[in-house]
């Protein structure tokens, strides 16, 4: 089932390359995500769908509760930051997702997670 979208809910993502902790076999990635409550009503994080997608094309899903062991309440204007890691095999990748959120009332939304790419620098292939 689909969940209307709140686009009151702004996600925003920066992602870097963690060298020092790569391997040419795994690379790491960080990324920070800042989530901003943009309505006028409180919302509560419930969970998380995420979409990873490596150099060839391979797709994994990962979904659990909330954020980094939390389901952070975000009053009105209210903001959120957090960091996590992923890593993937073969690069260039990128992720995307969303959020699930519930209202006071107990309905519920999401809030898309924004397409981001995993990259090491400087050894992107132009055709």
């Amino acid at each position: 089932m689909t969940l209307p979208a709140s686009p009151d809910i702004a996600v925003q993502v920066e992602a870097q390359h963690l060298a020092v902790h790569s391997t040419p076999e795994r690379q790491l990635f960080s990324y920070v995500i800042r989530i901003e409550n943009r309505s006028d009503q409180t919302w509560k994080l419930l969970s998380r769908h995420w979409d990873i997608v490596d150099g060839r094309g391979q797709a994994t899903s990962v979904d659990g509760d909330g954020v980094v062991g939390e389901q952070p309440v975000l009053p009105p204007g209210g903001v959120f930051v957090y960091d996590s890691f992923v890593t993937l095999e073969v690069t260039p990748g990128h992720m995307s997702g969303h959020y699930t959120f519930q209202g006071a009332w107990g309905e519920t939304a999401q809030a898309p997670i924004p397409i981001f790419l995993l990259e090491v620098p400087g050894t992107r292939t132009l055709h």
